[in-house]
């Protein structure tokens, strides 16, 4: 007969954290959130990839470009692109990443002189830029012919299908840098000819980068950032289990950190396949992530496989409807427990340790403490960095209130049946995730440093500063239903101006 587990799958709603003794040291500025990313021998040998903290943005079109990856490694995390596109267009985003230079930004709004006035308000009712560049080809790295910025036009006295060419600033008339200008030099230019953006070109005259004013307070080193040994940020890139031949070495090529296996579940030949191409090819030295699995076999099944680190949750993202459509999965926080215990079994007899990531079931900060707590030693997260200005996707008005799309990479939007490869047809056969808004959310700095004060002051409650004394000294009760309802706001009238946190 079938084996059935002896308790139900708890999600992470259903526990709570019970306070540890608090004692001096234990204040949020002391909190350290560094945690390893990829195996290693724990004791003898440092770990080769460490996070300085525990967040890793999702492989999925909608979350993980090269705008992500600047901006999470830029706070200390790490961004994996997402692998549902050509091998060329992966390559190439992993190469923008490595290729940043801090305060230099690649130009997000671009047009042609044969362009519109109208087209000018679009693009900025689009991504929120007032500054275009105009080249000749429409792109970021066309040349230069001109720049439109909020100075040159007035709504009011033009019409909307004036060209772009009779109201734009020409090449002529601006001032713009070589590539070889470094950004002290940059804001020199900008603050000497009180300019709000300087256009860095190369030899031809074709963009490269803008420096903005702006942006000034901000180049300031951010010691938490995420830094190879040629001070370029880290990024991550997903792979399927059918084009890695191809797609790894490129990958590699453009300069990728570390590598993904993008599958909904990973207890399977073809990801063992994977990983053992990898290794017979590179060895050890490029690291490639695996998963995603629910319980202690999986976990074993992929760590023996040699994978560097092993995800941890099916079902449970807010756009995934897996469990609905297959009746595959299990509740995250029991997934986690269990195999936190199998990673912690292997390092005892193995002495390596293979750090597990929970990917899903994230719905509110506190949640991120729990899963810390359970074992993990970093989390995967989608909706939440969906929301913010630095994801791929558009921000839309929706009945009065900004949003921004957000897809599953199960959906048919996008397409991606490599994800749920099965070895069979090379389609999509049906939907395990959907098309949806989540509500914008501003830029990824403040609400990441929102979220891990939160974290923080949470883990001094608990009496510990680093994630291995939460994970080692935390107390977690499971809690009713009653007392669910309990933990909120209750038995009160809320006045108007009042919002729940």
């Amino acid at each position: 007969m079938a084996y059935y587990c002896n308790e139900p799958s708890h999600t992470f709603s259903e526990y709570l954290l019970i306070p540890g003794y608090t004692s001096e040291e234990c204040i949020p500025a002391n909190v350290s959130l560094r945690t390893p990313l990829v195996k290693y021998r724990k004791g003898q040998e440092a770990c080769p990839i460490t996070l300085n903290i525990p967040m890793v943005s999702a492989i999925m079109q909608s979350v993980s470009n090269d705008s992500m990856a600047i901006a999470l490694a830029k706070e200390g995390g790490l961004s994996f692109i997402y692998g549902s596109q050509s091998i060329e267009a992966e390559a190439e985003m992993v190469a923008k990443v490595k290729g940043f230079k801090a305060g230099f930004v690649v130009s997000a709004s671009n047009l042609t002189p044969e362009h519109t006035l109208q087209d000018v308000l679009e693009l900025k009712e689009k991504n929120g830029f007032s500054t275009v560049a105009i080249t000749d080809d429409g792109t970021a790295t066309g040349k230069l012919l001109g720049i439109v910025s909020s100075r040159d036009y007035r709504v009011s006295r033009m019409r909307p299908d004036e060209k772009v060419s009779t109201f734009m600033t020409p090449r002529e008339k601006l001032i713009t840098a070589s590539a070889e200008t470094t950004l002290k030099e940059a804001n020199d230019i900008i603050w000497e000819h009180k300019l709000n953006s300087l256009p860095i070109v190369d030899k031809d005259d074709h963009m490269m980068y803008f420096v903005f004013r702006k942006d000034y307070a901000s180049h300031k080193d951010n010691p938490q950032e995420l830094l190879d040994q040629k001070k370029r940020y880290l990024v991550g890139a997903g792979i399927n289990s059918r084009d890695y031949a191809q797609r790894v070495p490129a990958l590699l090529a453009a300069g990728a950190d570390v590598l993904c296996i993008d599958s909904s579940e990973g207890y399977t030949c073809w990801q063992e396949k994977t990983i053992a191409w990898v290794r017979e090819n590179y060895g050890d030295t490029v690291k490639i992530g695996a998963g995603n699995v629910v319980d202690r076999e999986g976990f074993l099944f992929l760590a023996k496989a040699g994978a560097d680190f092993v995800k941890v949750g099916i079902g449970g993202g807010s756009i995934c409807i897996t469990r609905e459509t297959k009746g595959i999965g299990r509740g995250q926080a029991t997934a986690l427990i269990e195999v936190a215990a199998a990673r912690d079994e292997y390092f005892k007899e193995t002495g390596i340790y293979v750090p597990i990531c929970s990917d899903g079931g994230i719905v509110h900060d506190y949640h991120m403490t729990l899963a810390l707590a359970m074992g993990a030693d970093f989390m995967m997260l989608g909706r939440y960095f969906a929301r913010f200005d630095e994801s791929p996707t558009p921000k839309v008005m929706i009945n009065g209130a900004y949003m921004k799309e957000y897809w599953g990479e199960g959906s048919n939007r996008a397409r991606n049946w490599q994800r749920y490869d099965l070895g069979g047809a090379t389609k999509l056969t049906f939907e395990e995730g959907v098309d949806s808004y989540v509500t914008y959310a501003g830029p990824l700095h403040d609400n990441v440093e929102a979220s891990l004060y939160k974290v923080k002051s949470t883990m001094c409650n608990c009496g510990v500063i680093d994630i291995p004394s939460l994970q080692a000294n935390a107390k977690l009760t499971l809690v009713s239903a009653t007392s669910i309802v309990e933990g909120g706001y209750h038995d009160v009238q809320l006045r108007s101006s009042n919002t729940k946190a």
